[in-house]
């Protein structure tokens, strides 16, 4: 079995690049504010990436839009983990109603 040098050194720079990524949280994560409005920001971070990943999905078909209507309310009343598990189960049953398998 041979490696391929190009391919290799893809997933060795794909593989500093998560760990520097990773790392850099300990190393500067003891200068951030702990208040304030830099704070308030960092911490909307993870809700706006989300919101920018799953909101171009929603407009893609009706299985999606009613998944996310799904998840949505199942979010106010479940655990993370539940709504998941109810927004997979609703584009699953929604992509085999109205296609787009």
């Amino acid at each position: 079995m041979t490696i391929d040098p190009a391919t290799f050194l893809a997933i060795l720079a794909m593989a500093i690049a998560t760990y520097a990524t990773r790392i850099s949280g300990f190393i500067i994560g003891p200068y951030l504010p702990e208040e304030g409005r830099l704070r308030q920001a960092l911490d909307a971070v993870p809700a706006a990436v989300l919101t920018a990943v799953v909101a171009p999905t929603i407009v893609s078909g009706p299985a999606e839009l009613i998944a996310s209507v799904a998840t949505i309310i199942a979010a106010r009343r479940l655990p993370a983990l539940g709504a998941i598990a109810v927004g997979v189960g609703t584009v699953l049953v929604g992509r085999h109603f109205f296609g787009g398998w």
